[in-house]
């Protein structure tokens, strides 16, 4: 197992952070400081990040969330507020979610020790679609909507919203492909709209469905498969 994946196996985070902890010299190897990415440490090796000793998980695992409002996406918070791990038990202690929802949103979020996974879901380039149904603080104007797909600059980038489609006055689903904080609240703010409830209902081929807030599952590996497009048919070929 190379290195990247042996950390993010150990709950370090996505294999992009664990290429970060391997270049800056956060990782050592049996005393020993490693920026080798293609290392691959044995089972008796020591690995440690920051002077932490890890034990990589040999099987991967992920489980999907429903977050709760006041919930912050992080495993610890300097503010002492409540944190998605709080809602899991200690057997997942070695997760990490895949991308963040801000404090207020709720909704679908995915934690795993697949650091692959974590990247295909995550980096742009893979166009994984994120929905989003979001209430506004006074009914739609749907001329308005032009400008959320043309883009908004946000932070020095193009902030854009897919798809968008009203389904009752004050309410529409989004789906976005980047992933820029707070990035629907920020763009509709800018015209002229305050988002008073925001929840993710899909990322990929996976729905929230009927999960309680609160709640999590554990993905079958066929679902995780189908998140990415990678699902195979009987004959052993992908589908996509």
């Amino acid at each position: 197992m190379r290195l990247n994946r042996f950390l993010a196996a150990a709950g370090c985070g996505s294999r992009r952070k664990c290429d970060e902890l391997i270049a800056t010299g956060r990782v050592r190897i049996n005393g020993r400081v490693c920026t080798d990415f293609s290392a691959q440490p044995a089972p008796t090796d020591h690995v440690k990040v920051d002077g932490k000793l890890l034990r990589a998980e040999r099987t991967t695992a992920t489980i999907a969330l429903h977050k709760p409002a006041g919930f912050v996406s992080t495993r610890s918070d300097p503010h002492s507020r409540d944190t998605i791990f709080d809602l899991l038990p200690r057997k997942f202690s070695r997760l990490f979610n895949v991308g963040r929802l801000d404090a207020q949103t709720e909704g679908l979020i995915l934690l795993t020790n697949d650091g692959d996974l974590a990247q295909k879901l995550t980096h742009p380039r893979y166009k994984i679609d994120k929905e989003y149904e979001a209430t506004l603080n006074k009914p739609w104007d749907p001329l308005l909507g032009s400008k959320l797909l043309r883009g908004i600059f946000l932070d020095g980038k193009r902030a854009r919203i897919e798809r968008l489609h009203p389904f009752a006055p004050t309410r529409v689903r989004i789906v976005l492909r980047q992933g820029i904080n707070r990035q629907i609240r920020r763009m509709f703010y800018a015209i002229g709209y305050d988002v008073t409830k925001l929840v993710r209902v899909r990322i990929g081929n996976l729905r929230l469905g009927d999960l309680p807030r609160g709640h999590w599952r554990v993905l079958g590996q066929n679902e995780v498969e189908r998140l990415t497009g990678n699902q195979k048919t009987p004959g052993g070929r992908n589908r996509r």
